[in-house]
């Protein structure tokens, strides 16, 4: 704790420095081998041009962009362990034998193993290790805020972590992912990419890889912006969650201030059948749900993957078989994502699943299965066997016709 102090208030002019706000990046011409980019704060950041050491604080998309850009060898630390896990998930079912999902993860993991085995740093704002931070040398830190580990700018841990880290005397560069702003979008997560690429210099694939993922949302977006409210279907984006059940509950719902409403109202342009006006999810009972009773159900990761066959065949979602999309059989699933909370470089994939749910003949041409490989082969510049392997940890092989 005594080296910790001295550190903090070692730190305290470059905390002062960093706080100066401009725009755009400048070379630091003052200091040879130094450049400065400013961050999703508006904070001016100075770092080494030739960056050895990274310490990443972020659920996925900042180590997704490194890869991309390959300098994912440069990572000596994260904040997360859901980048580095395998996950298994499975439930009972009715038909009296459970279905269980095994070798669950995230992409990353997938595409570059070693991040299983790089020193963690903690789990949250209230459990980083500053010590074990400084212990790294890293070069710089990037944080990104929104994400499960450290939500919100306005949260007190979530500041006084900032402060902590800046006062140790390394640069730390913050983006901001869609649920760090006060209403939820993902046009952030394009600059999100851009600070990225201005910081390891790969300004150009980076601009190259937000320009794919804006071209597969707007390809949706512009299939569907004509259609009158009077043909939208109601779509619930559900969380089947064991916490919620535990909690007498029978799953989590998003409000219209959530970025999964984003998604289903103003890129899908559906109606979100959850219409409270509110920036989180909430736990809705199996009467609520059940009075909500929207024409299309998609499930996605809460506590957990949860595909179609659970909310049909498990026991404890008996009581929900008179909704109309179970019914109907109009349920579907997004990709097991892990600590999925602010989205990241596979958000189209939520987009798109949401779209072939709402609006399944506007996107009949698309078949959901080669269309995953694609994606993955664009986005992460991977072939066709490494886009399956991608496509199955993400357990997306339902997709697959039989």
């Amino acid at each position: 704790m005594i080296i910790i102090g001295a550190l903090l208030c070692a730190g305290c002019t470059q905390q002062a420095a960093q706080s100066e706000k401009t725009v755009g990046k400048t070379a630091d011409t003052a200091t040879p081998g130094y450049k400065t980019v400013v961050d999703s704060r508006g904070v001016a950041v100075k770092i080494p041009t030739d960056i050895k050491r990274v310490v990443t604080i972020s659920d996925g998309l900042v180590e997704g962009s490194m890869i991309r850009f390959g300098v994912q060898d440069t990572i000596v630390g994260v904040g997360s362990s859901c980048i580095q896990r395998n996950f298994t998930y499975d439930f009972p079912s009715v038909k009296g034998k459970n279905v269980t999902y095994v070798r669950g993860m995230n992409p990353v993991l997938y595409l570059y193993p070693k991040l299983g085995n790089i020193t963690r740093i903690g789990e949250s704002s209230v459990a980083i290790n500053y010590e074990t931070l400084a212990g790294l040398k890293p070069d710089v830190v990037i944080l990104r805020l929104g994400d499960c580990t450290l939500r919100y700018p306005d949260d007190e841990n979530v500041k006084k972590t900032i402060t902590t880290i800046e006062s140790l005397n390394i640069p730390l560069v913050v983006t901001y992912g869609p649920n760090a702003y006060k209403t939820a979008k993902v046009s952030g997560i394009t600059d999100e990419i851009r600070i990225l690429g201005e910081v390891f210099g790969k300004e150009a694939e980076a601009k190259k890889m937000s320009d794919y993922l804006e071209g597969q949302v707007n390809m949706i977006k512009e299939r569907t912006r004509d259609i009158p409210d009077t043909q939208k279907p109601s779509v619930l984006i559900l969380g089947l969650s064991p916490t919620a059940r535990s909690q007498g509950g029978a799953g989590q719902v998003f409000g219209r201030g959530t970025i999964e409403s984003f998604f289903i109202e103003d890129l899908v342009n559906a109606k979100n059948s959850y219409s409270e006006e509110s920036a989180t999810f909430k736990t809705l009972s199996a009467e609520q749900i059940l009075a909500n009773n929207p024409d299309k159900i998609v499930l996605c990761t809460a506590n957990g993957y949860h595909p179609p066959m659970e909310l049909y065949d498990a026991p404890y979602y008996q009581n929900l078989q008179g909704l109309t999309a179970v019914k109907n059989k109009q349920v579907s699933a997004l990709p097991w994502t892990p600590c999925n909370c602010g989205k990241r470089l596979e958000y189209p994939i939520d987009v798109m699943v949401i779209a072939k749910t709402a609006y399944p003949d506007k996107f009949s041409d698309i078949e959901l299965s080669e269309w995953l490989l694609e994606f993955y082969e664009n986005l992460y510049g991977v072939d066709e066997a490494t886009a399956k392997e991608l496509r199955s940890v993400q357990w997306m092989d339902w997709t697959v016709k039989s």
